[in-house]
């Protein structure tokens, strides 16, 4: 593993634990040119359906996609980074488990969408509002009162 300071080519592991899960792996590394250390994450690569956008267009499965778009609608939210990660490895497997080789980007902005719901009612405002891209303040203020209605 190359030390991303120094681009040193023969980094040690220092510590290994399993994660969370058990699907991944967490190693704490030291680089013996610099003496940095960095955290680096090891998991199976698993065969993700490839995504039909809206357009047509189909492109590869991208999880740094969806965690970035969760990211946003959870800033300054009491939601960590840790939820945001259960939240995407538990899509993740839902899609694999699927067993389908495409999926509609639309399925994945729903299941994003009920799975923040689940978490932060905020965030899935904030998410819903971009993803459903809301023409005016009455689609927006619809949403909210079918949000205020289920929570009763």
């Amino acid at each position: 593993m190359n030390c991303p300071f120094c681009g040193h080519d023969d980094t040690r592991v220092i510590d290994s634990r399993l994660g969370k899960e058990g699907n991944n792996v967490r190693r704490r590394r030291e680089c013996p040119d610099c003496e940095r250390r960095f955290t680096t994450y090891e998991r199976v690569e698993e065969i993700l359906p490839w995504v039909i956008k809206k357009d047509g267009r189909r492109e590869a499965f991208d999880r740094a996609k969806i965690i970035s778009g969760m990211q946003r609608a959870c800033e300054k939210r009491p939601v960590s980074v840790e939820q945001i990660e259960t939240l995407v490895d538990q899509l993740e497997r839902r899609f694999q488990d699927c067993g389908d080789k495409e999926i509609s980007a639309s399925l994945i902005g729903e299941a994003v969408m009920d799975a923040l719901h689940e978490v932060d009612e905020v965030a899935y405002v904030r998410f819903a509002s971009v993803y459903r891209q809301f023409k005016d303040i009455n689609e927006f203020m619809s949403e909210l009162n079918d949000l205020l209605k289920n929570s009763h």
